[in-house]
Parts: C-alpha cells; sequence; structure tokens
C-alpha cells in the first residue's frame, strides 16, 4: 500500500461499543445520521491516512464482530497520535460522542487501544481486538496503548510521556 511520504509507522486505533438495539432501530438514528459527516470529518482531517468500512455502507456497521451481541467497531490509520488527538478531543467528534451513552451499553474493561503499525500494513479486525485483549490484560504496553499512556513508534526506541489531559473518550468527562 505504501503511502509516499508517511513515516515508517503508524499509528492504530480501535473502538469497540455494544449497541442498544439494532443499527437500524429507531434509537439508533441519533448516532447513524451522523456516521457520514463524522467520518468524512475524519477523512479530511491532517493525519488520516484510512479507516475500516465495509463496501455497502461506507462505515464498518455492517461488519460482524461477534454474532451474539451488537458489537460494532471503529478502527482507523493515521500519521500519529496528536493528529488523531486533535480529531477525537478537538473537532466535531466531540459533540458526536457526547451523546454515546445513548446508543451504547456500558463496556466492561478497555473499549480503545492504540497501536503502531508498519506504513504498509492494513490491520484486520482479528488483529485490533488482540489488541485490545493486551490491554486488558496487561494495561498499557508498546503493543496496545491509550491516549493517556502513549508509546512511541517502534523506531523511536522510546516510551512517550503519559497524558493526563486526555480520556479515552471525549465524553467521559
Amino acid at each position: 500500500m505504501g503511502d509516499k511520504g508517511l513515516a515508517d509507522y503508524l499509528l492504530t486505533q480501535l473502538n469497540i461499543g455494544r449497541i442498544v438495539a439494532a443499527i437500524d432501530a429507531p434509537i439508533m438514528e441519533g448516532f447513524v445520521s451522523q456516521l457520514d459527516s463524522i467520518n468524512a470529518l475524519a477523512e479530511a482531517s491532517p493525519g488520516f491516512v484510512w479507516r475500516l468500512k465495509d463496501e455497502d455502507s461506507g462505515n464498518a456497521t455492517g461488519l460482524t464482530v461477534n454474532e451474539d451481541s451488537p458489537v460494532i467497531v471503529n478502527m482507523s490509520v493515521w500519521e500519529d497520535v496528536e493528529s488523531l488527538a486533535d480529531y477525537v478531543y478537538r473537532s466535531a467528534h466531540v459533540k458526536v460522542m457526547a451523546g454515546r451513552r445513548a446508543w451504547f451499553e456500558r463496556w466492561d474493561g478497555p473499549f480503545m487501544t492504540l497501536w503502531w503499525v508498519p506504513s504498509d500494513h492494513r490491520p484486520t479486525i482479528e488483529e485490533a481486538l488482540e489488541r485490545l485483549r493486551l490491554l486488558a490484560r496487561h494495561g498499557p504496553t508498546p503493543q496496545a496503548f491509550t491516549f493517556k499512556q502513549r508509546f512511541a513508534p517502534p523506531d523511536a526506541g522510546s516510551a512517550v510521556q503519559p497524558h493526563d489531559d486526555l480520556d479515552d473518550c471525549p465524553s467521559a468527562h
């Protein structure tokens, strides 16, 4: 895939959520009605590289994570943590996610993780879920971390300092 001009490593983010009803249920309309615009905002944001989407909807809501429970995923690749943090915490994304409690059940354990991938790699859902499991088992490590406890790319050789000013979800404030 090799995007020209990109670093050797890119940041991947995964967040998952168990929706309170089927994606086409009336209670989910407030979420679904904003998906196209918030995804377009992400794609137009500085540092954005790629996002997971199915061919039918243009988003990832049609991808199955767990047959027994309506879990949806959001996964994207960014040039760096700062670009993703700007989108998550300093854009219209904050307003959309402020309503997340109406659309998503409370999640037991981590629902979001970050990790570095080679610039020519696009992660799979299975890979992403394994990173989330690593975070749940071991806490933040270079293999799976959070906005609060960040790690530098593998070729940088050192951990990035903690960032207490950022939570893992802007609506958690």
